[in-house]
């Protein structure tokens, strides 16, 4: 397909190559989702017993999906069809066939695995490089890759992409933060790539060790991995006197690059040419509005080892499809604040994560890393919030720390209608995997 004749505003990205398909007029996109959807319907069909079964339980056949408007029609898939059908049930290819394999850890004894063809590692790492062009980073820059290696895909993925972009890269991973400081100075660093709570983390570190991130040539930041809010995008902004922009991320197809941040910073481009959007009620499964929140629901387009077909994302998020100033046709989704899976019931009450970081923020003007505990004693229920002590919200007073705990207790109890145990511990408590930490702990007895 010969690259389209695009008009770009004056916010745009300037153009590159790897980016054209960003700016693809709509009826021409939706020609391009319909023939990709067909191709992967069938695929999937003849491949995966899964789909093949479900399809034929509604009595549906390939040949009736002709288009995305006929999307619908097809049953959705949800995590614990992976963790079914693990270990290869789920590809579409002969095992020899398979590039690359990425065994997750899901559940208690219910572990997924996601698996690449050669070319979907291609398609992956132009994806990064489209990510990466959205967000400002080009050719010229020295990236500083914090994100996970091993097993998780977010690290491999933008090593890969930054390459390809022919950028410098220090593949740094999650080393301790006294080393990617020093990495940052040392090198020169422009741009760095991290999960947006370990950047949090660097910048408590760079606080501590009197390290001004604004003097050094650091200017801009792809962040992912969890979502984040408005308030750590100003933080991350203000201290490291750089651009923070957010890549979705979403393990159960690549891991980054399903969509990006673009400079107006005015919600997440979805590369709808790989991956087609809906928004449905979470508990009926049904399609909701333009604009309206629900789930995130997505199938991919052109993945050839592992197809997924109208995947329910734990995401809660709204589509947009009025025209971005960036230039780009691509639709948007608002600003993941929550994920359904991390949505819980205590004592009655459905509490959701962002509900207690709005608490958290509010009284200290910052988020440090958090933890929620649900725990059961006696059949009663009890929720606590263990909070790492950081700089901004530590003093030497004792007295000063015990009314934080007990105002920000107060203030849970009074927005939920559920008592918390406020505790506040060392920096670093919280375990951390690849980056990320785990929001919400469950030790009922179930």
């Amino acid at each position: 397909m010969n690259s389209p004749v695009v008009a770009v505003s004056d916010n745009a990205t300037p153009f590159h190559p790897a980016s054209s398909l960003d700016y693809l007029p709509i009826k021409q996109l939706r020609t391009l989702q319909s023939e990709r959807l067909r191709r992967t319907v069938r695929r999937a069909y003849d491949s995966v017993s899964l789909y093949r079964q479900r399809m034929q339980k509604q009595g549906l056949s390939p040949e009736e999906i002709r288009g995305v408007e006929d999307l619908q029609k097809l049953p959705l898939t949800a995590k614990s069809d992976l963790a079914d059908a693990y270990p290869i049930g789920m590809f579409a290819v002969p095992l020899e066939d398979v590039a690359r394999l990425h065994p997750l850890a899901s559940a208690p004894g219910k572990p997924i695995v996601l698996a690449y063809s050669k070319r979907d590692l291609e398609t992956w790492t132009e994806l990064i490089v489209r990510c990466l062009l959205c967000c400002g980073i080009s050719e010229v820059d020295i990236i500083q890759n914090a994100c996970g290696y091993h097993l998780f895909a977010d690290g491999l993925g933008f090593h890969a992409g930054a390459e390809r972009l022919g950028a410098r890269v220090v593949p740094v991973s999650g080393r301790d933060a006294d080393q990617q400081l020093a990495v940052m100075k040392d090198f020169g660093v422009s741009a760095v790539c991290a999960p947006a709570g370990y950047f949090l983390h660097l910048l408590d570190r760079a606080e501590k060790m009197n390290v001004d991130l604004r003097k050094l040539p650091l200017r801009t930041g792809a962040f992912m991995a969890e979502p984040w809010n408005e308030a750590i995008r100003r933080r991350i902004e203000e201290s490291a006197g750089i651009k923070a922009y957010e890549i979705y991320s979403l393990p159960e197809f690549f891991g980054p690059g399903v969509g990006s941040e673009c400079s107006c910073q005015d919600g997440i481009h979805i590369f709808e040419e790989h991956f087609y959007p809906e928004i449905v009620d979470a508990a009926t499964g049904q399609p909701l509005p333009e604009g309206e929140e629900g789930e995130l629901v997505l199938t991919t387009l052109t993945k050839e080892a592992m197809p997924m077909i109208r995947y329910r994302t734990p995401d809660r998020a709204a589509l947009i499809s009025e025209p971005c100033v960036c230039g780009r046709t691509l639709r948007r989704i608002r600003r993941i604040a929550r994920r359904s899976d991390d949505v819980f019931v205590i004592q009655g009450v459905t509490v959701s994560p962002s509900q207690i970081e709005a608490a958290v923020l509010a009284l200290s003007g910052t988020l440090p890393p958090y933890q929620i505990v649900l725990a059961q004693e006696n059949g009663l229920e009890h929720l606590e919030l263990e909070v790492e002590v950081t700089p901004q919200i530590f003093r030497d007073q004792v007295g000063f720390m015990e009314s934080l705990q007990s105002k920000l207790a107060h203030e849970i109890e009074h927005t939920l209608g559920v008592r918390a145990v406020v505790r506040f511990i060392e920096p670093h408590t919280i375990e951390r995997s690849g980056g990320k930490s785990k929001q919400v702990i469950d030790r009922r007895i179930t």
